[in-house]
């Protein structure tokens, strides 16, 4: 309380004395304030949830063995990705919402190198990641990471001859979902996705390692 409120207070006070000495039938009523409720509560993010995202993506193909280019040569592919996503929230405080989600996206994330002797082409990607977050009502940022595979081809185009392997890594990224609707949400996320390495058999074993970054968008329907 301030002084102002103080003085101001002194003086009702001092006035309600002497009009009771000089008027006993003086009643003297005062309404009682009105008193705000601000409401704190947060947005409503439980529960289980659908999505669809779209996005792009860019990479390091790494050739570990010197197949083509000497041991450690890195390529650059590139491309887009389209996929589906499910998981679940649930609040851990006030402030403060998990969850767990799953996705999975088909992809062209790839390109020809070594002048068009090798190509690489990743067909599918996919993860599953634990996420924490922030409510802030209408908005979620959050951290996400966890398991991530993806599904690669390398061709040798001089031979020719290809094979097929799954990379299984780790992911790691952040983003922030915007509540649209009562249960529609748009999410905007980045990813830094390592693969780990894997041995294809290009008429030699040799070991190529795959990572990946991906900005995606997509939208979010909780039930």
């Amino acid at each position: 309380m301030n002084r102002f409120a103080i003085a101001l207070l002194a003086g009702v006070a001092g006035v309600s004395v002497m009009s009771s000495a000089f008027a006993a039938d003086l009643i003297i009523s005062e309404p009682a304030p009105a008193v705000g409720v601000v409401s704190t509560s947060g947005g409503n993010w439980d529960g289980l949830f659908l999505g669809a995202f779209a996005g792009y993506g860019w990479g390091t193909l790494t050739d570990e063995d010197g197949y083509f280019d000497p041991a450690g040569t890195e390529y650059d592919p590139t491309g887009w990705q389209v996929g589906v996503a499910a998981g679940v929230n649930f609040t851990v405080s006030e402030a403060i919402v998990a969850g767990l989600v799953a996705d999975i996206a088909w992809s062209d994330l790839g390109g020809d190198f070594v002048g068009g002797d090798l190509t690489s082409k990743t067909d599918w990607q996919g993860s599953i990641r634990g996420r924490i977050g922030f409510d802030g009502g209408a908005f979620l940022p959050y951290v996400t990471g966890g398991l991530a595979f993806a599904n690669n081809t390398l061709t040798d185009n001089v031979t020719p001859i290809e094979d097929t392997q799954t990379h299984i890594g780790w992911t790691l990224g952040a983003g922030v979902e915007f509540a649209v609707a009562d249960n529609v949400s748009l999410d905007l996320q980045y990813r830094y996705s390592d693969f780990g390495k894997k041995t294809y058999d290009l008429n030699v074993p040799t070991d190529y390692s795959l990572t990946s970054h991906a900005v995606t968008a997509g939208i979010n329907f909780r039930f």
